[in-house]
């Protein structure tokens, strides 16, 4: 007893330490589905603005021009600065439908809450 007197009481038990960690273990498994919902969320928000986005263009090219445009490609630009890209699958391009047909995400088939 009398080392201990001498030492003094410095550090944590493991028990403490085991507390601490049980915490911090249940607040991640409260916390980490959120972040994945919020990613979620927000890709689908990115999408669905791309969407707009070209959908804009579609019907300012049609204005302008007279006719339809057929690709994302016609848009870029002139009414799009850039092709914009799902967030989902950037290597995928969106299909902008025919007349007044409202612009498609290449990824509607797994995800389907990208859309107008």
């Amino acid at each position: 007893m009398k080392l201990r007197k001498m030492l003094g009481k410095r550090g944590f038990t493991l028990v403490e330490i085991m507390i601490v960690v049980a915490i911090i273990g249940l607040l991640a498994a409260v916390a980490i589905p959120n972040f994945v919902k919020a990613r979620e969320k927000a890709m689908t928000n990115a999408c669905i603005a791309n969407l707009k986005q070209i959908d804009g263009a579609k019907t300012l090219y049609h204005l302008d021009e007279g006719t339809n445009a057929t690709a994302v490609s016609d848009l870029v630009t002139a009414y799009i600065r850039r092709e914009p890209e799902c967030p989902a699958g950037p290597t995928t391009t969106y299909v902008i439908g025919s007349g007044t047909a409202a612009p498609t995400c290449p990824n509607v088939a797994t995800l389907t809450d990208h859309t107008l």
